[in-house]
């Protein structure tokens, strides 16, 4: 990859700016403060209406002739501004393993709808007491005529309370090794029986426990081959692995303006402080390195490739150095570092104690660091996995 061709996003960003001011009400933004919402339902439908959700989708299943650059600027404008487009993108990951390993009518009828606003993926691959363990998935699909019947329950399916379809992990075999009796079926989550619970958590997102209860579904929402859903999951964690969006709105470039402008004790400006200007440096730096790497997996997809080695990469390295960043920034920020959105004081209404709640986690969802490492050993570098000693 030749970071030294011209950026053909960078055209696109006043643009997109000003599709933002144009599109985007500011009441979302501050609702989406507050309830730390994965979607906002009025952006979306507007996003479809305007072709932005097909850009760069095959013409054959209803992608749009909209530029794929400027679609891109305008997510991450979109981001900048604190709106979260999570929904969306769980949907195009699941979308990315239907053009992979489903069915032509699969195709035709998934993609085009999701591009069309009508369809929001969630992923369900995640169970309660199995941990990062997704192979010891104990939700049974069972052969029900000439369909399926479906029991279990699943956890951390973020988006599942705007979302219309689940991407579910079941075990169709128990007669074989963990990893090889696995199935992926498609759910209809207004489907009878469907059970969604809210769960809370520490960065104040909405996450969702689900149950289903004798689900019912045909043949045709099978993703994939019976007992072959371990290798259909992989694809679609290859795509959630990509590190993209961990790097969020550039918080150093905000965080500099407002230290800019800000007074230390001795009435020099925060900016002034060589420890300050130290630590903006080092984040700063990690935010553009997480960029290029989202770059390079966006770069392997676009020819065609499965950027597993380079997704495990972008993940691993934007999800270690937000948890760092944030820190740092907190540190800078003392006591009024702990103040949240709407309190009187808080710097930059809250977003760096919010954004640093949330890299809590960042290094578990989508494959643990450790397993990333793992990945990169085998996959980039050839060597033997890690194993416990003794």
């Amino acid at each position: 990859m030749n970071f030294d061709e011209e950026d053909t996003l960078a055209k696109c960003r006043a643009p997109a700016k000003a599709w933002a001011a144009a599109n985007i009400d500011p009441a979302w933004i501050r609702a989406a403060r507050i309830t730390h919402s994965h979607h906002q339902p009025e952006l979306h439908d507007r996003l479809a209406a305007q072709g932005i959700l097909g850009a760069g989708w095959p013409s054959a299943y209803g992608g749009t002739t909209f530029d794929p650059h400027f679609a891109t600027a305008i997510f991450d404008e979109i981001q900048a501004l604190g709106l979260r487009s999570s929904a969306w993108g769980n949907t195009t990951q699941v979308l990315n393993t239907v053009l992979r390993v489903g069915t032509e009518q699969q195709k035709r009828e998934l993609v085009s709808a999701a591009v069309r606003g009508e369809i929001l993926f969630t992923l369900g691959f995640s169970e309660p007491g199995c941990g990062t363990d997704a192979a010891a998935a104990r939700t049974r699909a069972v052969r029900d005529g000439q369909g399926w019947r479906i029991n279990g329950a699943k956890m951390f399916t973020s988006t599942a309370h705007v979302a219309t379809h689940v991407i579910l992990l079941t075990r169709t075999n128990t007669d074989v090794p963990k990893h090889r009796g696995l199935t992926v079926f498609l759910v209809p989550l207004l489907a009878p029986g469907v059970e969604i619970r809210e769960v809370k958590t520490l960065s104040g997102e909405r996450t969702n426990a689900t149950f289903y209860t004798d689900i019912v579904v045909p043949d045709s929402a099978r993703l994939g081959e019976v007992d072959g859903g371990w290798s259909v999951m992989r694809v679609t964690l290859v795509y959630e692995r990509t590190g993209r969006g961990l790097a969020g709105p550039q918080l150093s470039q905000r965080f500099a303006e407002w230290a800019r402008g800000q007074r230390d004790v001795r009435g020099r400006p925060v900016l002034d402080s060589l420890v300050v200007r130290e630590k903006l440096a080092r984040v700063a730096i990690d935010e553009e390195v997480s960029r290029l790497l989202q770059l390079q997996t966006s770069w392997v997809s676009a020819r065609g490739g499965l950027p597993r080695a380079e997704g495990a990469i972008a993940k691993l390295y934007a999800a270690e150095h937000a948890q760092v960043s944030h820190s740092e920034l907190l540190d800078v920020l003392g006591f009024a570092g702990t103040l949240q959105s709407g309190a009187p004081g808080a710097v930059l209404d809250g977003d760096v104690e919010q954004a640093f709640r949330a890299s809590v986690v960042t290094t578990i969802y989508g494959g643990a660091s450790e397993i990333l490492r793992d990945l990169i050993a085998d996959l980039r570098h050839g060597l033997p996995r890690s194993r416990p000693v003794g």
